[in-house]
């Protein structure tokens, strides 16, 4: 019997593949979200990388618009939070609003705005959103 992983490999160290950020909530977040995104797959790509290349864009779009969202709709400071799993990477943003997001339609003649909820939808095997008592966290599960 083999303690080999179909596709090859040993299955990484749990703490080289998970990654926590803390963010003030300031504009500038968004772009430094998107940049610790980058660093983590980077790691991540090192020794376990992407099936297709697609799937390092998907997940950096991913953390950017529920970065930039959690900006404009979440007062104070947001958290992210990225994990490989056996199939994919997890991404969980946590912020200070107790409203679920929803999927708003997109009106390109009022300056754009409402499509980042649906590309997450799109881009992601599965998005939850648990609500408590400090905020919420959006799970995203993006493949890898």
């Amino acid at each position: 019997m083999s303690t080999e992983r179909r596709g090859g490999g040993i299955p990484p160290a749990e703490d080289s593949y998970e990654r926590v950020f803390a963010f003030a909530g300031e504009l500038q977040n968004v772009t430094e979200a998107r940049l610790a995104a980058e660093e983590f797959l980077g790691a991540l790509a090192l020794r376990s990388p992407p099936a297709a290349h697609e799937y390092w864009d998907d997940i950096v779009l991913v953390v950017t618009e529920l970065a930039a969202n959690a900006i404009q709709y979440a007062p104070g400071p947001f958290g992210l939070r990225l994990r490989r799993t056996f199939d994919g990477v997890h991404v969980t943003m946590h912020d200070t609003s107790t409203v679920r997001p929803r999927a708003r339609p997109f009106q390109p003649g009022t300056g754009g705005g409402g499509i980042g909820w649906h590309l997450v939808h799109t881009l992601c095997t599965q998005v939850s959103v648990i609500v408590h008592d400090e905020g919420k966290d959006i799970h995203a599960f993006l493949p890898w």
